[in-house]
């Protein structure tokens, strides 16, 4: 069996918390020690090995994926992480990793999206395996058993018995709550977005119902076979065409953590008397039904409301109605015609040696936090309008300033002027942590000249 992870997603309806360079499926919450991408890794696993693995996702996350995957102790085959020029939906990148299967022969393959949280491993893999021969006659998809009246999913209608599962009858859209609910008591399923096939009878039938997604991999590369192709999901472009799609019900205990309303419904557990989620030691006085969750060492206090969401970030605070909490998207969208680089970073950045912190700014300085992965490096760079002070506070650090090397250890602080060329190595075994000090004229990235 070939595994597809789709891990290109944005997740605009968890902002603050997912942000377009760090989204959702790339986050350890709370209580978990895990990100959501390295749980849906490990489910993977669960069924075939590493080499048999795809990750569908594109040039920005590109470090993301393989930095998380080296984080579980594991090395990815560098063909199986395939890069998308430009997000075209669902089914182009389910079609970009078939089309990389099937040079290797044709097989099995489960299609999973990277950022659904599900509880019991155990259960899903006995749930994804119970499908394996309708999938040798039928599109398979996996409808989950609804445990609430959901109106952020669309639902799917069972229909005639077949081994393992049933026949799908009708796909239906995001219904209203009264539809919702009716559709549960009548045995309807949530449509969850994992498929299973035959990669022979997928293109079968994509050829049949939808083959221009075929034709414009005849493209010489992939950037123009992305510039025509369709943006399309899976679900529009092909599984409700077709009429050969089986659903098996899926048991376990799942969740698409698609908006905070889902997140409420994650921590369950952690609801008090009144039925509010927090974390820390928040003060919660004649408020019901509310979620607070804040990464900052802040005290929050909430008095005389409910059913609210409260997201407490240092760059940003989001405050809505539960019922509301779909529409999170659009303030997003509000953000970037703004132009706001909220949207995209977080004071924390992400980058292939480890990350960056902004900690502190003014007109002429800013104070960050490096924390730089054992064995890695920040490439050879100069800047010209601003000095900087590296002081080291855990690890030892190999400074390179005009071909120069030296050893910085912890305690110890060191000055690359304006113009020098430098380079931060990490060559130990544990991660190197670095305040950085930079003070000049002009601070922005674009004053940084890069050499490797």
């Amino acid at each position: 069996m070939k595994v597809i992870i789709l891990a290109g997603g944005s997740g605009t309806r968890l902002w603050p918390l997912s942000r377009t360079n760090y989204p959702k499926q790339f986050l350890k919450m709370k209580n978990m020690d895990r990100s959501i991408f390295q749980l849906t890794v490990e489910r993977g696993l669960r069924l075939t090995a590493l080499s048999n693995i795809y990750f569908v996702t594109n040039e920005d996350y590109k470090f993301l994926v393989s930095g998380q995957l080296e984080e579980m102790g594991l090395s990815p085959v560098e063909e199986n992480i395939l890069l998308e020029p430009q997000p075209k939906n669902t089914l182009p990148a389910i079609y970009f990793a078939i089309h990389e299967i099937r040079k290797h022969g044709e097989d099995m393959v489960l299609v999973l999206p990277s950022d659904h949280i599900v509880k019991d491993t155990d259960r899903f893999v006995t749930c994804i395996q119970s499908g394996l021969y309708a999938a040798d006659k039928y599109l398979v998809t996996y409808g989950v058993v609804p445990t609430y009246p959901e109106t952020g999913f669309g639902y799917i209608k069972p229909g005639e018995k077949i081994d393992g599962g049933y026949l799908v009858e009708k796909f239906i859209e995001k219904p209203l709550y009264p539809t919702a609910l009716e559709y549960m008591k009548s045995g309807y399923l949530w449509n969850s977005g994992m498929f299973l096939f035959n990669t022979k009878h997928f293109i079968s039938e994509l050829q049949q119902h939808n083959p221009q997604i075929i034709k414009c991999f005849h493209h010489r590369s992939i950037e123009s076979t992305y510039e025509n192709i369709p943006s399309i999901s899976i679900d529009r472009g092909l599984i409700e065409l077709s009429s050969a799609v089986a659903v098996i019900p899926f048991e376990a205990k799942w969740n698409d953590f698609g908006s905070f309303d889902s997140f409420y419904e994650v921590y369950q557990h952690k609801k008090d008397p009144e039925g509010n989620v927090f974390f820390n030691k928040e003060v919660m006085i004649n408020a019901r039904n509310n979620l607070v969750y804040t990464d900052a060492d802040k005290m929050i206090a909430v008095a005389g409301v409910s059913d609210l969401i409260v997201i407490d970030q240092k760059d940003a605070l989001l405050i809505c109605h539960r019922n509301d909490s779909q529409r999170v998207s659009e303030i997003v969208e509000r953000l970037k015609e703004r132009g706001d680089s909220r949207v995209d970073n977080y004071l924390t950045v992400y980058r292939p040696w480890g990350s960056r912190t902004l900690l502190e700014k003014g007109d002429s300085y800013k104070l960050r936090r490096l924390s730089v992965l054992p064995k890695k490096m920040i490439g050879s760079q100069k800047h010209y309008h601003r000095n900087e002070y590296w002081i080291v506070v855990h690890g030892i650090a190999t400074v390179v300033i005009d071909d120069e090397e030296r050893l910085v250890q912890s305690g110890d602080s060191i000055l690359i002027k304006a113009g020098s060329k430098h380079r931060l190595i990490n060559s130990g075994k544990i991660p190197l942590e670095v305040i950085e000090i930079q003070m000049g004229s002009y601070l922005e990235d674009d004053d940084i000249e890069r050499f490797d």
